[in-house]
């Protein structure tokens, strides 16, 4: 990639439409959260409460109120919101989207553009513009805060952004974000092969944009988005070795493209490390009476339903056969089919 590093400067929150800094914490949040459900260690886990008390205490109504320039911090807070139960920090991820196409109480008094989903207010958003990463990542937050909340606001304009992307702005492979020039979605139709953009890293976040959408709904649609993105888009960003990776993915070459093993950049590797590891999360979901078999991969799990174990085993060689064999353990829950 050839992204410039944005200069933050000496000031803390002083470049809050280039600096990254929010965009850092999300991810650290994220980590924080993973890091507790894997080990139970709350050691990073504290240390990231602290933080979000401190952006909780500097960003909120009649303070600054100027959303970060790169979405991502919307989704760590929901992330906190999930494992400490604080509605602190999911009143603070709505907080910041809904600053998105206000100025508010902004210290440089400017919008960022629809370059950052920032020219009109989120809830009156209905076509997909500007970058493409930063994009999907604020739609990933828009749907799990609907989820939560019930926002049909939220909900009606993240569907009406959907239809707009996969109706025109998407390619065969489930890649979005077409232009070179921003990282970011073209006019409508516009899905040049050669000079296709396509980053990886946009893929990996259409993808947990896509599986929120099938969570709030539960149509099928959306996971079929999921596995296109999966096989397609996502896989062509890294090397059958693991180490080397695209970050734009064009879809066809005249010289030929080669995978490099780091960017000076580096969102791209890192996010794949994150991804991979957790597809399996995306294999399968339940309501508590129902489940749904969202991936075809070959496993075995085991999922609570109503407080009985219901063992579910996969066989099959998918993507390259498509046959599909799936066995449920016998001792399942009345009512439960």
């Amino acid at each position: 990639g050839d992204v410039p590093i944005p200069k933050v400067g000496d000031k803390r929150w002083a470049n809050m439409r280039s600096g990254h800094e929010q965009y850092c914490i999300g991810h650290m949040y994220e980590a924080a959260v993973a890091w507790y459900q894997a080990t139970g260690k709350r050691n990073l886990l504290e240390a990231m409460e602290k933080n979000a008390d401190l952006i909780c205490s500097i960003f909120a109504p009649g303070k600054r109120t100027e959303p970060d320039g790169h979405q991502e911090i919307e989704i760590g807070l929901v992330r906190l919101y999930r494992i400490t139960g604080n509605e602190k920090y999911l009143k603070q991820a709505k907080f910041f989207l809904d600053q998105r196409g206000r100025l508010g109480n902004r210290i440089k008094g400017e919008l960022y553009g629809e370059y950052g989903q920032d020219h009109i207010p989120v809830i009156e958003q209905t076509e997909a513009v500007g970058h493409a990463v930063r994009a999907v990542y604020m739609y990933s937050a828009m749907a799990d805060i609907a989820a939560i909340t019930g926002d049909m606001d939220y909900h009606k304009a993240i569907k009406l952004i959907w239809d707009d992307i996969v109706e025109s702005k998407v390619y065969i492979t489930g890649g979005i974000g077409s232009r070179r020039k921003g990282e970011s979605f073209g006019e409508k139709y516009q899905l040049p092969n050669e000079t296709a953009y396509c980053e990886t890293c946009a893929s990996i976040g259409s993808a947990m944009w896509n599986h929120r959408m099938f969570l709030l709904s539960g149509q099928a649609k959306y996971m079929d988005m999921v596995e296109r993105i999966i096989y397609n888009a996502f896989l062509a960003g890294i090397s059958l070795e693991g180490n080397s990776f695209f970050y734009p993915n064009r879809l066809t070459s005249v010289k030929g493209e080669k995978r490099s093993p780091w960017f000076g950049c580096a969102c791209c590797p890192s996010n794949v490390c994150r991804f991979l590891p957790s597809i399996p999360g995306y294999a399968y979901a339940n309501t508590g009476d129902a489940v749904y078999v969202t991936l075809f991969i070959a496993g075995k799990t085991d999922i609570d339903m109503k407080g009985k174990t219901v063992s579910i085993t996969q066989q099959t060689r998918y993507p390259w056969d498509g046959a599909v064999a799936i066995t449920i353990d016998s001792d399942k829950p009345a009512g439960f089919e």
